[in-house]
């Protein structure tokens, strides 16, 4: 395997690391497998999956030793107990030590085949943003998510229009240096473009979920999304940047 955070392995040029969150996805895994297994036998670059058990209480824990014990390319961690989204990103960013890192949920309301789209893109840009043609969502996520992305580009004018979907990829030096919080996953592409980063929105497919129930409500994607708004327009107002125009030998 090529991804570590010991820093006895040393980065690698042109790998990729897929992270996956996982919390109580029993009923997805085993169609989610079959679909990563595709897309690593087409990915032009070499390609790791790492699973974020982000203290699931159902079976899920189970079934990702049981696979990733037999396949080279699949890996695993488990969090000691359930923190959130945010928390289970910066974990899997932690953990790998590839030139490019990747994000999808295990839900295959996105699909991994679609990561093949992104990799022209690279080094041209620091991050690709996918942008959910087509949603398939449910009324009222659909406009839960509509209002959210509305205020968000009010409040902080980054021009992204689909923040998140969970179909991205960023070159590994800028995922690393963004600054996390509770919340974060919602502001990537901003904190991509806080360090002078590119950014690109490419359309990508969207499906119904096949399995299992969403861990989203309309509470927690409106109350949520309104104040975490508000502390990334705090932290950006005092975000420290700076280049150096000389230097003595």
């Amino acid at each position: 395997m090529f991804w570590s955070n010991t820093g006895e392995i040393s980065p690698m040029d042109n790998t990729f690391t897929v992270i996956v969150p996982v919390y109580n996805e029993e009923e997805s895994l085993p169609a989610f497998f079959e679909a990563i297994e595709q897309f690593l036998g087409t990915s032009p670059v070499p390609t790791q999956v790492l699973f974020i058990n982000d203290g699931s209480s159902d079976e899920s824990p189970a079934l990702l030793r049981q696979r990733c014990d037999t396949e080279p390319h699949l890996h695993y961690l488990t969090l000691d107990r359930n923190y959130g989204l945010s928390t289970a990103i910066k974990a899997g960013i932690d953990n790998c030590n590839t030139s490019l890192v990747g994000y999808i949920d295990a839900d295959l309301q996105t699909k991994p085949e679609d990561f093949l789209l992104y990799f022209e893109y690279f080094p041209d840009y620091d991050m690709v943003n996918g942008i959910r043609a087509k949603r398939k969502d449910s009324l009222i996520k659909k406009l839960s998510s509509k209002f959210a992305n509305s205020y968000r580009r009010l409040m902080i004018n980054d021009g992204i229009s689909d923040t998140c979907c969970p179909l991205k990829i960023i070159k590994t030096d800028y995922a690393r240096q963004m600054p996390f919080f509770t919340g974060m996953h919602r502001f990537i592409p901003a904190l991509v473009q806080l360090q002078g980063g590119r950014v690109r929105e490419i359309p990508v497919s969207h499906y119904p979920r096949l399995a299992g129930t969403s861990k989203y409500h309309l509470l927690n994607r409106l109350v949520g999304p309104f104040f975490d708004t508000l502390a990334f327009r705090w932290m950006r107002s005092r975000y420290i940047s700076y280049g150096i125009a000389d230097r003595s030998r």
